[in-house]
């Protein structure tokens, strides 16, 4: 069905719309589906592609590509990287006569390439981050004008900028998870886990937040701090933390001063990711009657993340050989979150746990000690 150009008013809308969200969001992926769809509705085409360089593989991606899955090629190759290479736009009427048109994406898609302009975008230095392609125009005339160059140039212009600010955060997010996986491996070679516990113990508070209704988001910043629960045991001597015979109540006061170690290592940041795992790290041994440390905290005084990741840290614990003890078969740890269910464990929490427990269980056998 042929559309027509939008009209003056129409045009300031989406304008203002996609600014308006764009702006406020922080997601890099969220954004650049934003970008593709301002973009398409802007100039009134089928298809909007957002193409970013990767400068360590030498190559243009896809991360947004209407109707298709990412795109990767070469460097200064097809028609999108020669506009990066020279930094002009570029309108064509028919693709198949053009031959930086490369073909083969069609041919894979069964999708018809025929008209296309292409806009590079620049960051705030000035330096080429990437490019609009549009493909298509879904008027009666077919192809592409200088008034659509104007306009697509505007929002890469506008989304270019907004596109580094978020850029930016995604850089200090990715580095503060990777700081975190790091240091809760570091954490359980100390007392001679596996990186693997961590890891277990994430897939399992990840479950168990979507599993209680917990948004995809809250549940993914929760799956990337939980391995930080037991950080404060850097601390811990090794021949307290890793004594094979009963601990003396000193040694066992000493133990649990892990949480309030951890705590307070993190405490002080001002990153969403880190203020989380320092509540993990202080409160993951609290328990839901009030019997807990280091606070003594009861029921909903405990966080959500803590009594989360208290039941999936004890789930593992106890499903793992210890030196101080061998692996407990499942009836037996069904049998003691039972038991333990409104005493140590927040009830809710339990009831989500035995829902879920053949995907736990999945979880545990997919990332065993043994791999």
């Amino acid at each position: 069905m042929l559309k027509t150009d939008l009209s003056s008013d129409q045009l300031l809308s989406i304008i203002f719309d996609y600014m308006a969200k764009i702006s406020s969001e922080t997601s890099l992926d969220r954004v650049l589906v934003l970008m593709a769809n301002m973009g398409r509705e802007m100039i009134v085409a089928d298809r909007c592609t957002v193409w970013l360089i990767d400068e360590v593989n030498q190559e243009l991606f896809t991360t947004v590509a209407h109707g298709v899955k990412e795109i990767r090629i070469p460097v200064g190759s097809g028609v999108v990287g020669h506009a990066i290479a020279t930094g002009e736009p570029i309108i064509i009427e028919d693709a198949y006569a053009d031959p930086r048109h490369n073909s083969d994406n069609d041919k894979k898609s069964g999708y018809v390439t025929k008209s296309m302009i292409t806009i590079p975008f620049r960051n705030n230095d000035g330096n080429i981050i990437g490019a609009y392609q549009a493909i298509n125009k879904l008027t009666a005339a077919e192809t592409f004008t200088t008034k659509d160059m104007e306009l697509l140039s505007l929002a890469a212009s506008y989304a270019g900028k907004s596109l580094e600010s978020v850029m930016l955060h995604q850089e200090i997010i990715d580095t503060q998870r990777e700081i975190i996986s790091t240091m809760g491996e570091i954490g359980e070679l100390r007392s001679k886990e596996t990186g693997n516990h961590v890891r277990r113990v994430a897939e399992y508070s990840y479950a168990l937040a979507l599993g209680l209704g917990m948004s995809e988001r809250e549940a993914d910043v929760l799956r990337t701090v939980s391995p930080m629960h037991d950080i404060g045991k850097v601390a811990i001597p090794d021949s307290v933390l890793n004594k094979p015979g009963k601990l003396t109540d000193e040694e066992y006061d000493t133990i649990k001063s892990h949480t309030k170690i951890g705590h307070q290592l993190l405490r002080g940041s001002r990153r969403e990711l880190l203020l989380a795992a320092s509540i993990v790290a202080e409160q993951h041994h609290e328990k839901w009657d009030g019997s807990g440390y280091p606070k003594g905290l009861r029921g909903e005084e405990i966080h959500i993340y803590g009594r989360i990741t208290a039941v999936a840290d004890v789930f593992d614990a106890l499903s793992a050989e210890r030196v101080y003890k061998p692996a407990w078969p499942l009836d037996r740890i069904e049998k003691l979150f039972r038991e333990e269910r409104g005493r140590h464990f927040d009830p809710a929490i339990v009831d989500v746990f035995f829902d879920l427990l053949p995907q736990l269980v999945e979880i545990r056998d997919r990332l065993s000690d043994d791999i």
